[in-house]
């Protein structure tokens, strides 16, 4: 996202105050664009339904829509991951004539690794009708497609259509609810919203073909990447596995909800944390916009500085301005979410009451939004180390967020109704230090990596 994030830092450096309003409300889009749509339509889809068809109808809408968001991730996430670094490199090496071809040649390899287990899990396990079990599989399809699509659009800096595809693909969705809720029941209403990411599937795909006018060339060259960069694989595993493993086991909570359809969900705590996760998307922002830019000015610079054979003493004094940049770019970061972690914290009670939401969910809440905090520095940390490509550091980062993850929730449902959250937000603290730990260590000593380490693997 560095190169669009340079595009929209232009804005701010214009001399008024609606160039910087502008730049943080486009990266705000395009950093959490597929979130935002599903925020903003589904609330406008479910607005429309809930004026035809039953509650039963709707939770049933929910629970796949929810299930295929995690479950696409998990699944995707070491694809596009490799595709992610075939690309970069590629870009690196300033020959895209094969991004059609890649772009094609990920698609078929995700299309009969997903095709099959989505039908296994909504024909074989999920109870549900065949009609709608179908619907759930074309949506599940599209998700996974947007996800794979996105990794091509980093590489354009035409911001304007990306904010563009999702609004166009939102409002299709909208409208496509009208005429299919009332007569097609949990199927019209996932066709609705499965209609709007095929719009913008079309629309980001269109843009990658006409900004790489290039024949179909090695579709399937990038799977060789997966050898070397196996941990890259793993860490897309792992990062999205740790991102939804409490939600996962809550879902099998004592208070869970248990339908006939088997799509078991905790609505009190998924609500709730994904209140919490709202509260991260300024950080976000100000992320693409200022701290990963800047960052990656001084990344360049020092490692220009020793391919150009500058002195020891500028290698130094380079070393020290990227270091500095990152204890800057952490300290804004950390102040930025800090502030709205606590005014999230203290002003929960207004919040739910103002939105009705259950009170009983204030408690997860806070300890969600606690735990966001830690889970974007995390985010913020892990991504300097992608930039060093310190893969093994990065995949014990994920590893070890999964795993405490994991357990602190299971100890947390033993504990009861009270804790419930808890467990998340222990385990993003713990994953917070644990990172920290690693990024200061690598970072303190860089040169001599950079020098002695790095060249030994090599």
């Amino acid at each position: 996202m560095a190169g669009i994030g340079f595009a929209l830092r232009k804005l701010t450096r214009q001399d008024n105050l609606m160039g910087s309003v502008q730049a943080y409300l486009y990266s705000a889009l395009i950093t959490t664009g597929p979130w935002l749509f599903t925020i903003i339509a589904l609330t406008s889809i479910l607005y429309v339904a809930g004026k035809f068809v039953t509650i039963d109808v709707i939770n049933d809408f929910r629970r796949i829509l929810i299930y295929n968001f995690a479950f696409s991730l998990i699944t995707t996430g070491p694809l596009y991951m490799v595709v992610t670094r075939f690309m970069a490199d590629s870009l690196y090496r300033r020959d895209v004539s094969g991004t059609p071809g890649l772009m094609l040649g990920a698609l078929i390899v995700l299309y009969l690794f997903e095709l099959p287990l989505s039908c296994a899990f909504y024909l074989g396990y999920a109870n549900l009708e065949f009609g709608t079990a179908l619907t759930g599989i074309l949506n599940y399809m599209l998700i996974s497609t947007v996800w794979m699509v996105i990794v091509f659009i980093s590489a354009l800096h035409n911001y304007v259509l990306v904010t563009a595809a999702f609004g166009v693909g939102m409002f299709s969705g909208i409208v496509a609810s009208f005429f299919l809720a009332q007569r097609f029941g949990s199927a019209g209403i996932l066709n609705s919203f499965s209609f709007g990411l095929a719009v913008i599937v079309a629309i980001l795909i269109s843009r990658i073909f006409a900004e790489y006018p290039y024949p179909f060339m090695k579709p399937f060259e990038f799977l060789k990447y997966f050898k070397p960069y196996y941990q890259l694989a793993l860490n897309g595993l792992f990062y999205n596995l740790a991102a939804w493993i409490d939600k996962i086991l809550m879902w099998f909570a004592p208070e869970a909800d248990r339908p006939g359809s088997l799509l078991n969900l905790y609505p009190n705590y998924d609500t709730a944390m994904f209140l919490a996760y709202i509260s991260i998307i300024p950080a976000m922002a100000m992320f693409t916009v200022t701290v990963e830019t800047s960052f990656f000015e001084k990344y360049i610079h020092f490692f220009h500085g020793i391919t150009d054979y500058s002195t020891l003493a500028q290698i130094r004094d380079n070393h020290k301005n990227l270091l500095n940049n990152v204890l800057r770019s952490s300290r804004n970061f950390l102040v930025l979410q800090l502030s709205i972690c606590v005014l999230g914290i203290l002003t929960a009670p207004r919040i739910f009451s103002a939105f009705n939401i259950n009170f009983m969910q204030i408690g997860i809440f806070r300890f969600g939004i606690m735990g966001a905090f830690f889970q974007i520095m995390i985010m913020f940390l892990s991504v300097l180390v992608q930039y060093f490509d310190q893969r093994a550091i990065a995949l014990r980062i994920q590893v070890t967020f999964f795993l405490t993850n994991t357990v602190f929730t299971l100890i947390t449902l033993k504990l009861g109704f009270k804790y419930y959250g808890a467990g998340y937000f222990y385990a993003t603290l713990f994953t917070f230090i644990i990172t920290s730990i690693h990024v200061m260590a690598y970072t303190e000593k860089l040169i001599f990596h950079t020098f002695v380490t790095n060249n030994i693997k090599d």
